[in-house]
């Protein structure tokens, strides 16, 4: 809870609304949702260090106070094999990132240089999100995927806080469900472990009411017993109120 408080206070103190990657991955790691390893590097030399020290495959991804879609603005390397590719990719990042920036009119800070994260092996893609609703509050969100989610809108909600069993329930209702049990000779996937991670979030927002939006996706489900990773993570906060006082 500390930490999360203290991540928010430096986002807004910097102007920012949005939590960089490494700082969201830092907050879900405190509530006990896993991620793959990473680290943070602010030169190519680093970044090859950082590499080395999680091992290949690795992802590259841009952290700027400036830049909140990474892709957008050509920030994001995957599937980085070997140090030739690390730090071409560490170069190229920082020179999208600039063009990004003269084509907004901005100079983006690429004072924190990239996330350098393990390439997680692809498991079943689901998401879990939180919105905010004005008149009832954070609700959690729960779905497949990619077209589940995209076209399909197979997504479920509950109100936060939640129990255990609204957990279970809100897994079991959409109708992409049974994939959830291994089809077509795939092993079951690790329910337990989503459970675990949907609960963290709820816990995560009931002590952190200023997050407004939060995406884990893609969040990694893996067999049974072999748990789940989020792949990518998203924190929108609340910005400050405005000075009511000083416009009378």
């Amino acid at each position: 809870m500390k930490l999360a408080k203290k991540v928010f206070e430096t986002a807004l103190g910097e102007g920012r609304t949005f939590v960089l990657e490494h700082e969201a991955k830092d907050i879900l790691k405190s509530y006990g949702i896993p991620t793959p390893p990473y680290a943070t590097a602010t030169s190519a030399d680093e970044a090859v260090k950082k590499s080395r020290e999680i091992g290949f495959p690795v992802v590259l991804k841009i952290l700027s106070k400036d830049i909140m879609h990474k892709s957008d603005a050509g920030g994001v390397k995957v599937n980085l094999k070997d140090e030739a590719s690390v730090r071409s990719a560490y170069d190229e990042i920082m020179a999208n990132a600039r063009k990004y920036g003269e084509s907004k009119g901005v100079t983006v800070d690429l004072s924190r240089g990239v996330l350098v994260s393990s390439f997680a092996d692809a498991g079943t893609e689901v998401i879990v999100g939180v919105t905010t609703d004005p008149q009832f509050g954070h609700a959690i969100m729960f779905g497949l995927g990619g077209i589940f989610v995209e076209v399909l809108k197979d997504v479920t909600f509950r109100l936060i806080p939640l129990s255990e069993n609204d957990a279970r329930e809100m897994i079991r209702e959409i109708k992409a469900a049974k994939i959830l049990d291994g089809v077509r000779g795939q092993p079951p996937r690790d329910v337990d472990a989503l459970v675990k991670t949907i609960m963290g979030v709820s816990k995560m927002v009931q002590e952190n009411p200023e997050i407004r939006e939060l995406d884990c996706n893609p969040l990694f489900l893996y067999e049974r017993g072999k748990g789940a990773v989020v792949v990518d993570a998203r924190i929108i906060i609340q910005g400050p109120k405005p000075d009511t006082a000083s416009s009378h």
